[in-house]
């Protein structure tokens, strides 16, 4: 399913169709699929084949974010970082963006930076939730 969502997507030997892709993403993403999550969530970002809906986004970059997708981390990272779909959260913003950048320098660079927005006791924070954060599997 993951896999016919991103022909669809990207449009590989079919029409490109982001309706049609999102169906298939929605699909193995109920099944658990950290990538169809994360691309399911792009979809809500950008409003291809799905009305923009940044709250869709982040419920979806989450679910794959806690399993310890990367690129969901970093983008639940720059929605709580601007408030898209969630209140702007630098703590969690923060948070996310560490998780993220143990693989990832752009998400080291945003950490960063962040940083210099946030209060000692705020960094601290944002540190501890990283430290105490364990990645949950998919649901059977």
């Amino acid at each position: 399913q993951y896999n016919l969502a991103l022909k669809y997507d990207n449009g590989q030997g079919v029409p490109q169709d982001y309706a049609e892709a999102v169906k298939w993403y929605r699909k193995a993403a109920d099944q658990g699929v950290a990538n169809a999550q994360f691309n399911l969530g792009l979809t809500y970002a950008h409003g291809q084949g799905v009305p923009q809906d940044y709250a869709e986004a982040v419920k979806w970059f989450r679910k794959a974010a806690e399993q310890g997708d990367v690129s969901a981390q970093f983008n639940l990272g720059v929605m709580y970082d601007n408030g898209q779909g969630v209140p702007q959260d630098y703590v969690l913003a923060h948070m996310w963006f560490n998780l993220a950048g143990a693989k990832d320098e752009d998400a080291r660079k945003l950490r960063d930076d962040l940083a210099k927005l946030m209060s000692p006791a705020q960094i601290a924070e944002a540190q501890r939730l990283a430290r105490e954060w364990k990645p949950r599997p998919a649901p059977k």
